[in-house]
Protein backbone atom coordinates (compact mmCIF):
# COMPACT_ATOMS: atom_id res chain seq x y z
CA UNK A 1 0.00 0.00 0.00
CA UNK A 2 3.28 2.04 0.72
CA UNK A 3 3.80 1.73 -2.72
CA UNK A 4 0.53 2.35 -4.05
CA UNK A 5 0.34 5.80 -1.28
CA UNK A 6 3.97 6.48 -3.18
CA UNK A 7 2.28 6.65 -6.50
CA UNK A 8 -0.49 8.17 -5.73
CA UNK A 9 2.15 10.93 -4.21
CA UNK A 10 3.94 10.77 -7.35
CA UNK A 11 1.06 11.15 -9.63
CA UNK A 12 -0.10 13.73 -7.46
CA UNK A 13 2.64 15.73 -7.77
CA UNK A 14 3.02 14.95 -11.86
CA UNK A 15 3.78 11.37 -12.17
CA UNK A 16 1.81 9.36 -15.16
CA UNK A 17 -0.86 7.41 -13.97
CA UNK A 18 -2.22 4.61 -16.89
CA UNK A 19 -5.54 5.02 -15.50
CA UNK A 20 -5.56 8.73 -15.95
CA UNK A 21 -4.05 7.99 -19.68
CA UNK A 22 -6.41 5.43 -20.72
CA UNK A 23 -9.46 7.58 -19.22
CA UNK A 24 -7.96 11.11 -21.32
CA UNK A 25 -7.17 8.71 -24.53
CA UNK A 26 -11.04 7.60 -23.99
CA UNK A 27 -12.15 10.71 -23.77
CA UNK A 28 -10.42 12.49 -26.80
CA UNK A 29 -11.24 9.60 -28.78
CA UNK A 30 -14.75 10.00 -27.75
CA UNK A 31 -14.38 13.81 -29.08
CA UNK A 32 -13.57 12.73 -32.16
CA UNK A 33 -15.93 10.65 -32.96
CA UNK A 34 -18.52 13.27 -31.51
CA UNK A 35 -16.39 15.89 -33.88
CA UNK A 36 -16.65 13.58 -37.04
CA UNK A 37 -20.03 13.25 -36.79
CA UNK A 38 -21.50 16.66 -35.45
CA UNK A 39 -18.68 18.80 -36.90
CA UNK A 40 -16.52 17.41 -39.46
CA UNK A 41 -18.72 15.58 -41.37
CA UNK A 42 -21.15 18.47 -41.92
CA UNK A 43 -18.32 20.95 -42.68
CA UNK A 44 -17.04 18.70 -45.54
CA UNK A 45 -20.45 18.30 -46.80
CA UNK A 46 -21.00 21.85 -46.49
CA UNK A 47 -17.33 22.72 -48.12
CA UNK A 48 -18.65 20.06 -50.94
CA UNK A 49 -21.66 21.41 -51.45
CA UNK A 50 -19.72 24.72 -51.79
CA UNK A 51 -17.38 23.65 -54.19
CA UNK A 52 -19.91 21.63 -56.69
CA UNK A 53 -22.00 24.80 -56.43
CA UNK A 54 -18.69 26.77 -57.35
CA UNK A 55 -17.80 24.66 -60.35
CA UNK A 56 -21.47 24.75 -61.49
CA UNK A 57 -21.13 28.14 -61.79
CA UNK A 58 -17.85 28.34 -63.63
CA UNK A 59 -19.64 25.56 -65.77
CA UNK A 60 -22.67 28.12 -65.89
CA UNK A 61 -20.51 31.23 -67.21
CA UNK A 62 -18.41 29.51 -69.66
CA UNK A 63 -21.68 28.04 -71.56
CA UNK A 64 -23.16 31.22 -71.60
CA UNK A 65 -20.06 33.40 -72.43
CA UNK A 66 -19.34 30.27 -75.13
CA UNK A 67 -23.20 31.13 -76.42
CA UNK A 68 -22.58 35.10 -76.26
CA UNK A 69 -19.17 34.57 -78.53
CA UNK A 70 -21.39 32.58 -80.69
CA UNK A 71 -24.40 35.31 -80.93
CA UNK A 72 -21.82 37.80 -81.45
CA UNK A 73 -20.48 35.88 -84.34
CA UNK A 74 -24.16 35.15 -85.70
CA UNK A 75 -24.83 39.09 -85.06
CA UNK A 76 -21.66 40.11 -86.76
CA UNK A 77 -22.47 37.67 -89.75
CA UNK A 78 -26.25 38.46 -90.27
CA UNK A 79 -25.14 42.34 -90.19
CA UNK A 80 -22.87 41.46 -92.88
CA UNK A 81 -25.82 39.84 -94.87
CA UNK A 82 -27.90 43.03 -94.18
CA UNK A 83 -25.37 45.32 -95.59
CA UNK A 84 -24.49 43.52 -98.85
CA UNK A 85 -28.57 42.86 -98.99
CA UNK A 86 -28.55 46.74 -98.42
CA UNK A 87 -25.98 47.61 -100.73
CA UNK A 88 -27.62 44.92 -103.78
CA UNK A 89 -30.61 46.77 -103.47
CA UNK A 90 -29.52 50.68 -103.17
CA UNK A 91 -26.92 49.17 -106.60
CA UNK A 92 -30.73 48.21 -108.12
CA UNK A 93 -32.43 51.16 -107.30
CA UNK A 94 -29.51 52.71 -109.26
CA UNK A 95 -29.67 51.18 -111.97
CA UNK A 96 -34.06 51.09 -112.00
CA UNK A 97 -33.14 54.86 -111.73
CA UNK A 98 -31.14 55.34 -114.65
CA UNK A 99 -32.99 52.86 -116.59
CA UNK A 100 -36.07 54.63 -116.04
CA UNK A 101 -34.51 58.01 -116.50
CA UNK A 102 -33.66 56.87 -119.94
CA UNK A 103 -37.13 56.37 -120.88
CA UNK A 104 -38.09 59.43 -119.54
CA UNK A 105 -35.69 61.03 -121.67
CA UNK A 106 -36.37 59.11 -124.97
CA UNK A 107 -40.48 59.44 -124.16
CA UNK A 108 -39.78 62.79 -124.11
CA UNK A 109 -37.27 63.02 -126.96
CA UNK A 110 -40.70 61.19 -129.05
CA UNK A 111 -42.69 63.72 -127.67
CA UNK A 112 -40.35 66.54 -128.96
CA UNK A 113 -40.35 64.87 -132.26
CA UNK A 114 -43.97 64.43 -132.76
CA UNK A 115 -44.20 68.18 -131.23
CA UNK A 116 -41.94 69.27 -133.72
CA UNK A 117 -43.27 67.42 -136.67
CA UNK A 118 -46.73 68.79 -135.99
CA UNK A 119 -45.40 72.11 -135.49
CA UNK A 120 -43.90 71.81 -139.00
CA UNK A 121 -47.26 70.58 -140.76
CA UNK A 122 -49.18 73.38 -139.13
CA UNK A 123 -46.34 75.61 -140.71
CA UNK A 124 -46.82 74.23 -144.00
CA UNK A 125 -50.46 74.09 -143.63
CA UNK A 126 -50.35 77.64 -142.74
CA UNK A 127 -47.58 78.62 -145.74
CA UNK A 128 -50.03 77.01 -147.96
CA UNK A 129 -53.09 78.68 -146.72
CA UNK A 130 -51.05 81.91 -146.93
CA UNK A 131 -49.94 81.04 -150.60
CA UNK A 132 -53.38 80.27 -151.54
CA UNK A 133 -54.70 82.96 -150.13
CA UNK A 134 -52.48 85.68 -151.75
CA UNK A 135 -53.16 83.69 -155.20
CA UNK A 136 -56.65 84.92 -154.60
CA UNK A 137 -55.50 88.34 -153.54
CA UNK A 138 -54.00 88.30 -156.90
CA UNK A 139 -56.10 87.24 -158.74
CA UNK A 140 -58.53 89.45 -157.59
CA UNK A 141 -56.18 92.11 -158.14
CA UNK A 142 -55.61 91.18 -161.44
CA UNK A 143 -59.10 91.17 -161.90
CA UNK A 144 -59.39 94.77 -160.59
CA UNK A 145 -56.10 96.02 -162.39
CA UNK A 146 -58.13 94.98 -165.61
CA UNK A 147 -61.29 96.13 -165.02
CA UNK A 148 -59.61 99.70 -164.39
CA UNK A 149 -57.75 98.95 -167.05
CA UNK A 150 -60.29 98.78 -169.16
CA UNK A 151 -62.25 101.16 -168.10
CA UNK A 152 -59.48 103.77 -168.94
CA UNK A 153 -56.63 103.18 -170.82
CA UNK A 154 -53.75 103.85 -169.17
CA UNK A 155 -50.05 105.28 -170.44
CA UNK A 156 -46.91 103.52 -168.73
CA UNK A 157 -46.41 105.65 -166.15
CA UNK A 158 -50.56 105.77 -165.04
CA UNK A 159 -49.66 102.07 -164.60
CA UNK A 160 -46.59 101.95 -162.60
CA UNK A 161 -48.71 104.03 -160.25
CA UNK A 162 -51.72 102.15 -160.44
CA UNK A 163 -49.76 98.95 -159.57
CA UNK A 164 -47.73 100.70 -156.49
CA UNK A 165 -51.59 101.90 -155.26
CA UNK A 166 -52.33 97.95 -155.44
CA UNK A 167 -49.38 96.66 -153.75
CA UNK A 168 -49.35 99.14 -151.54
CA UNK A 169 -53.26 98.29 -150.36
CA UNK A 170 -52.20 94.37 -150.62
CA UNK A 171 -49.68 94.97 -147.53
CA UNK A 172 -52.15 97.13 -145.81
CA UNK A 173 -54.45 94.15 -146.21
CA UNK A 174 -52.41 91.86 -144.36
Amino acid sequence: MQLYANSLVVGAVGGLHPVDMAFALVSFLILLALLKKYAWGPLMNKMEERENHIANEIDIAEKNRTEAEKSARDAAEQLKNTRQEAQAIIEDAKKAATEQEQQILEAARQAAERLKKSAQEDIENEKEKAIQALQEQVASLSVQIASKVIEKEINAQDQEKLIAEYIKEVGEDR
